[in-house]
């Protein structure tokens, strides 16, 4: 079984649906007993993020922090994937400049984020191919469309 965390101070409302996303990413990449937690963030709080982290003094969408970039982490045969940190200002904006609703802006960036826990990435052409495949294919499959 597995099971995540939405972290919701930011206070956003609109976002029963992730659930389903969520768990259908698991689903496809046959993940099972894995933890991971979304926390949704204000442009301030991903900004000092993204300046801390990745030395970058500027908003971002997204953020992930695996856990098992070092190997699988497990306790009692759990897997504990990491964090997602989701702008929430950010995905909005994002969402009218893309022409699309934010329940699928939200649903991709956490796909994203949860792809990125999975070990994806796209710091290159073929890895960025594959991965963006994957997400739009996860979220077709949800009938999320842009």
């Amino acid at each position: 079984m597995n099971k995540f965390t939405i972290n919701n101070e930011y206070g956003y409302k609109n976002y029963s649906y992730l659930k389903k996303v969520l768990n259908a990413t698991l689903k496809h990449e046959k993940i099972n007993n894995a933890v991971f937690s979304i926390i949704f963030v204000d442009l301030d709080e991903i900004t000092e993020i993204n300046r801390e982290y990745r030395g970058l003094d500027k908003p971002t969408d997204v953020i992930s922090f695996a856990f098992e970039d070092n190997g699988k982490l497990l306790y009692n045969n759990v897997r504990l994937l990491g964090e997602i940190y989701i702008c929430i200002p950010r995905m909005i904006e994002q969402a009218k400049e893309y022409g699309h609703s934010e329940k699928r802006e939200l649903s991709f960036l956490a796909v994203h984020g949860l792809l990125h826990l999975l070990g994806y990435d796209h710091m290159n052409k073929d890895d960025e191919k594959i991965m963006f495949a994957l997400q739009e294919l996860i979220l077709d499959e949800q009938n999320i469309k842009r």
